[in-house]
């Protein structure tokens, strides 16, 4: 419970600073972040099948 609340409490504190933020600043930061985690996603993806096989 106390990871939620602390989870809340940052977004509201990011999307208090995007909305601050220029539009380019902030579409660059989201395409940045998306394809961060879309590879952290493909990497993880692919080392459980390397691991279970």
């Amino acid at each position: 419970m106390l990871f939620l609340v602390a989870a809340l409490l940052l977004l509201g504190v990011v999307m208090g600073t995007v909305a601050h933020a220029p539009l380019g600043f902030t579409l660059v930061a989201s395409v940045v972040i998306a394809a961060w985690l879309g590879i952290f996603a493909l990497r993880e993806r692919h080392a459980r099948r390397t691991r279970t096989h």
